[in-house]
């Protein structure tokens, strides 16, 4: 017993030692990349707005200025959050947005209020780039046609049709919440559901009506038919860029200037689909714009692996480190939860809670507080939080449980020749708790590796990037690019910590805990 505790010390303290090394090297390179700090361009989770950050990223890249695109963060909240807390330099958004979720504004869209508003928060806004990207609704035009739907108010008359939307949209007062009120639709079955997915229900028959871009590629490859705003409900959404005023340096306000009203609504559509219809790659798609010829290069086998396997090591890193603050916290926690009832059910109740916390929005409730402490908001930090944090129940709950098991008798047998409470904590109980600690702990790095797929959302890599930018595609082979190695690397894990309870756990615990 004492070799095996021997052993598991000295994994610990290597681990240890390779996670505070790792944390140095990274704080040692941040340090040097200080001295010229990148542009930090962010995107939504959206083709139109990941291609529009991969024009100025090339324009500024001609400039000899450096820059990062850290791209598909999520929604409006997590991009506006991070300009504001200085996380990021600049990102492409839309008056409407702007005005009505952003600033909580009524009415028309007026630029120059916008504008002066902004500044006084320190954010620049660039004039529009030529295009309104508006919201509408658009129903399949063989269905369009059956019912004769051609505007939205024509809703009303048809109330057994399905609509599906975005959850954003849903929750907007410039998208469902306003609309619903403003047309007096009642009586509708309402679904909620990715942007992207829609599309696909649209093309099954799942759903009838969704939300829609209008500069969407969708509209035309998917036979759409928009309903006309009868009530002019929906503002203008002109596109445009937003910078912190600190970070508008020279080169930044040039590339700026020469987009100004150089992008119209066709031509935003045709980059929309090139990008989303025809696969190619922002990067490309963007230089093309800025006048560059680009060879195409089909994807091949050498360039899957090498994606795959930086994917492995981001999501590996997620989990691993995660998971390592998880068991350095969880198990002192179940010993205390265990030694101290009324404590115990305080623990547990905590950890609990968390776990009920929506992944999506623990991710962007954690970007304020970590910026505030130095940390970023989005990347590894609050990705590695939040799993912290949900890997807590599993290890907490079941080193509690592996302690509560043990026979009374066996501890008043300690007590009678006189075993400390330490020697007999390290000899005794944990040894015979082990089998469900490692329960705990395996089932928590199963779980960690599927919940690590929502760090992609805060820009924190992984094997979710690629599955979203599937979905986000209808690509099914770029969502099985992070599929099936997460659930490989779920498996693997699962077979490492079985065979350390084969190493670790004597053949009696474990008939006994079977």
């Amino acid at each position: 017993m004492n070799s095996s505790r021997a052993r598991i010390l000295r994994r610990l303290r290597l681990i240890t030692a390779m996670l505070i090394g790792s944390a140095a090297l990274a704080i040692t390179q941040s340090a040097k990349a200080q001295d010229t700090p990148p542009f930090r361009i962010g995107s939504k989770k959206m083709t139109e707005s990941i291609v529009l950050a991969e024009i100025l990223k090339v324009r500024l890249d001609h400039a000899d200025w450096p820059t990062e695109h850290k791209a598909e963060l999520g929604g409006t909240r997590i991009l506006w959050s991070a300009l504001i807390s200085g996380q990021l330099d600049a990102y492409p958004e839309y008056s409407g947005t702007i005005w009505t979720e952003i600033l909580k504004r009524q009415g028309p869209v007026q630029l120059d209020q916008l504008r002066v508003a902004l500044l006084e928060m320190g954010i620049h806004m660039s004039s529009p780039l030529g295009f309104n990207n508006t919201y509408a609704l658009g129903v399949p035009e063989a269905l369009a046609q059956k019912r004769s739907l051609s505007k939205i108010s024509d809703l009303n008359a048809h109330r057994d049709l399905l609509l599906g939307f975005s959850n954003e949209f849903r929750r907007r007062q410039d998208g469902w919440l306003g609309l619903q009120s403003h047309y007096q639709l009642k009586g509708h079955k309402v679904r909620g559901l990715d942007h992207d997915i829609a599309y696909r229900a649209l093309r099954t028959g799942e759903l009838h009506v969704t939300d829609l871009y209008s500069t969407d590629a969708e509209i035309r490859a998917e036979n759409l038919r928009v309903l006309v705003d009868d009530r002019d409900f929906f503002p203008r959404y002109d596109a445009l860029w937003l910078v912190r005023k600190e970070s508008l340096h020279p080169p930044v306000a040039s590339a700026l200037k020469e987009l100004e009203g150089q992008i119209s609504e066709s031509r935003m559509v045709a980059l929309n689909h090139q990008a989303r219809i025809q696969h190619r790659k922002p990067s490309d798609v963007a230089k093309e714009f800025w006048g560059e010829t680009i060879a195409a290069t089909p994807d091949s086998n050498a360039d899957r692996v090498a994606r795959v396997a930086q994917r492995s090591f981001e999501h590996l890193r997620l989990v691993g480190f995660s998971l390592l603050a998880a068991i350095l916290v969880g198990v002192p926690l179940g010993i205390s939860a265990f030694e101290s009832p009324r404590w115990g059910r305080v623990v547990l109740a905590f950890v609990s809670g968390v776990q009920t916390i929506p992944s999506l929005a623990l991710l962007v409730i954690l970007i304020e507080p970590l910026h505030r402490v130095g940390l970023s908001g989005i990347g590894d930090p609050p990705a590695l939080v939040a799993l912290f944090l949900y890997s807590l129940l599993p290890i907490v709950r079941n080193t509690h449980a592996g302690l509560k098991q043990i026979p009374q008798s066996y501890r008043e047998v300690a007590q009678a020749f006189d075993i400390s409470p330490t020697t007999r904590r390290w000899k005794l109980e944990l040894p015979m708790a082990l089998p469900s600690l490692l329960a705990g702990i395996k089932t928590a790095a199963v779980l960690n590796v599927g919940f690590a797929t929502l760090g992609a959302l805060v820009g924190a890599g992984g094997y979710g990037q690629p599955i979203l930018a599937g979905i986000r595609l209808d690509h099914y082979g770029m969502i099985l690019e992070g599929a099936i190695p997460s659930l490989i690397m779920a498996l693997l894990l699962q077979q490492v910590f079985e065979f350390l309870e084969l190493r670790l756990v004597s053949p009696g615990l474990r008939s006994r805990s079977a």
